[in-house]
């Protein structure tokens, strides 16, 4: 049977849960004596089950190939804003020249939907175990929250995707699947979504799981990005996303750090501003965004990646005098050199905004346990102040984000029209936001790129960025992993241009 089911691909993989703590979801501990016939029977169980579901989000950070790139770094790429050079991929990446045989396409498809599968099976199964009720219907409404977040991502990447909400064993219809149209997809996400808003769960959470303010500032992202392309469902989902963006900052549940750093320190892990990360710990797992991120020759690693490092026109396209391009803000420009307390070196604007000192200072293992952020209070601010200029122009929508240039040290927005306005949102976005893995999405959702050297948005298929590049249709989606397209031809058409 192993040897069976490691051929598979991921969508006809049986899932088999975590046995570990239940109240550690930072990694599984998966054995093979457990079944879908004889787990669920225990609220203890139940824990472990839903505490399982968690670990398939790491695949943001997961290293390829240990050549320096990851899913989270290759979301980036397409963008345009991160030098050349590194791994081919890389720079395949950035030009819009890779195959569909890509190691990537593979581990975010394979990981999300071993994700969504073990989401299913604890669907079935929690329901009829003998439990607190209470209890019973927040780990369920984690479970909603989860799936929908796994499916919000695997149907902005590959678009039309296999629907699968019932566990799959070797008799099920859907051991090889169709794909489903992105309609039902994000119907489903939305369902999953309201289920989750009523079950109970905590307004924050602070140890890393689901919150009811991260179901909604979910839900409010879902409904911008169905207002746009694809769907462009319009004046409607703009204001959906008004409203349900509005509910996470009227509800208090969140507020602005005063201080840069606490976006990736450890004692701000889950705090305030992060709505919802993934989870990492020193002793348990690990990631090397520290390595992705270091210059050369600065940090005792002997692999000081340097595999994302923004290029010099995206920092020099900050307003003049923001705080955010300040030395140790979200760049840096000098640190001390390999092996030295006191000589300094120089080199071109990296990324701080990610750097954890512990990990590549003079006393770092290179192993960084900093968390990797998927919703952060700005982007719900945003998202207001875009949906309610959607709807009713800016006149309402200044507060929010004036809110995060003041503490930018930047002036506020006023007497703007409204296409002023929504560029002004769109330009907070990938300043604010940088390197989040949004920009891609909002190109997704647009059709527009940044003009570094105008501060404009032009038209995302006829404008050539700073590297020199022109962004590709095809690349408006990722492909179906050719693997699973070998294994189930039912997954075709791929998707344009692969």
């Amino acid at each position: 049977m192993k040897k069976t089911v490691k051929n598979f691909p991921a969508l006809l993989l049986l899932l088999i849960f975590s046995t570990g703590c239940s109240n550690n979801f930072l990694s599984e501990n998966n054995k093979s004596a457990i079944t879908q016939e004889n787990y669920f029977t225990t609220a203890a169980q139940a824990q472990a089950a839903v505490a399982g579901i968690y670990p398939m989000l790491q695949s943001f950070t997961k290293e390829i190939e240990y050549r320096g790139d990851a899913p989270w770094s290759l979301l980036e790429m397409p963008v345009g804003h991160i030098d050349l050079g590194g791994s081919q991929y890389k720079d395949g990446s950035i030009k819009h020249t890779n195959s569909a045989n890509e190691t990537v396409y593979n581990i975010i498809w394979t990981d999300f939907y071993n994700g969504i599968a073990n989401s299913n099976l604890a669907i079935q199964r929690i329901p009829a175990i003998n439990m607190n009720e209470a209890t019973k219907k927040r780990l369920l409404g984690e479970v909603y929250f989860l799936r929908a977040l796994y499916y919000s991502y695997l149907v902005k990447l590959y678009g039309d995707i296999p629907l699968i909400t019932e566990p799959i064993n070797f008799s099920s219809p859907d051991l090889y699947p169709e794909r489903s149209s992105k309609e039902k997809v994000y119907e489903l996400i939305i369902n999953d979504l309201k289920e989750a808003e009523k079950s109970g769960l905590p307004n924050v959470d602070e140890t890393g799981r689901a919150s009811l303010g991260a179901v909604k500032s979910l839900l409010s992202g879902v409904y911008l990005t169905m207002a746009g392309y694809p769907l462009n469902k319009g004046t409607e989902f703009y204001q959906l996303a008004a409203t349900k963006a509005k509910e996470v900052l009227d509800g208090n549940y969140y507020k602005l750090f005063d201080n840069y750093a606490y976006l990736h320190d450890r004692a701000h892990k889950n705090k305030q501003e992060l709505i919802f990360q993934v989870q990492y710990l020193g002793s348990v797992k690990t990631n090397r965004i520290t390595e992705f991120i270091s210059p050369k020759g600065i940090s005792k690693l002997t692999s000081d990646l340097g595999t994302v490092v923004p290029i010099k026109e995206f920092v020099s396209s900050y307003e003049l005098n923001d705080k955010r391009t300040q030395e140790k803000q979200f760049y840096f420009t000098e640190s001390f050199a390999k092996g030295s307390s006191s000589k300094i070196i120089k080199f071109t604007p990296s990324l701080y905004k990610f750097w954890l000192e512990e990990a590549a200072g003079q006393n770092g293992d290179g192993y960084s346990d900093q968390n990797w952020t998927l919703l952060r209070l700005p982007e719900v601010m945003l998202i207001y102040a875009e949906a309610l200029n959607e709807v009713e122009g800016p006149a309402n929508a200044y507060t929010q984000i004036n809110m995060i240039r003041q503490r930018a040290n930047l002036a506020p927005l006023s007497g703007l029209t409204k296409d002023e306005f929504r560029e002004a949102v769109w330009r907070e976005r990938y300043h604010e936001l940088a390197f989040e893995n949004k920009a891609y999405f909002d190109i997704q959702r647009t059709h527009k790129v940044y003009n570094l050297k105008t501060g404009r948005f032009e038209d995302a298929f006829s404008y050539s960025n700073e590297s020199g590049v022109k962004f590709n249709e095809q690349y408006l989606l990722w492909p179906v992993p050719q693997s699973e397209i070998d294994t189930n031809p039912k997954l075709l058409p791929q998707n344009i241009g692969w």
